[in-house]
């Protein structure tokens, strides 16, 4: 059973930052391309960001781009999210995910095998 705690949510100003983690428990971490999706009030969950497995393919969302940094450390078994200039439309619930197949790491949400519980971002004007 593969277990995905997020953390590093919370309030912060407009302009300020934020680190999200996600640690993996269960199987093998390196064997899965993760993900960060959100889901704001009322909205559909979107994509935020995804990572490979060595971590060197790094696809992101346009609203985030430029802002966001994703990494990964296999030697901890955890993905991380750096959020810079956040924006009031960055508050949401953020979620990690993790893909099983062999494959480079997909936007969709439905290529995700594995997710979080979530932790909540809010971001005050």
């Amino acid at each position: 059973q593969v277990q995905l705690v997020e953390s590093g949510g919370g309030l912060v100003q407009a302009g300020g930052s934020l680190r999200l983690s996600c640690a993996v428990s269960g199987r093998s971490f390196s064997t899965y391309a993760m993900a960060w999706f959100r889901q704001a009030p009322g909205k559909e969950r979107e994509f935020v960001a995804a990572i490979g497995r060595s971590g060197g393919t790094t696809p992101y969302a346009d609203s985030v781009k430029g802002r966001f940094t994703i990494s990964r450390d296999n030697s901890k078994d955890t993905m991380y999210l750096q959020m810079n200039s956040l924006k009031v439309e960055d508050t949401a619930v953020y979620y990690c995910a993790a893909q099983k197949r062999l494959s480079p790491p997909s936007t969709r949400r439905s290529e995700y095998d594995y997710w979080g519980q979530g932790t909540q971002v809010t971001v005050s004007s």
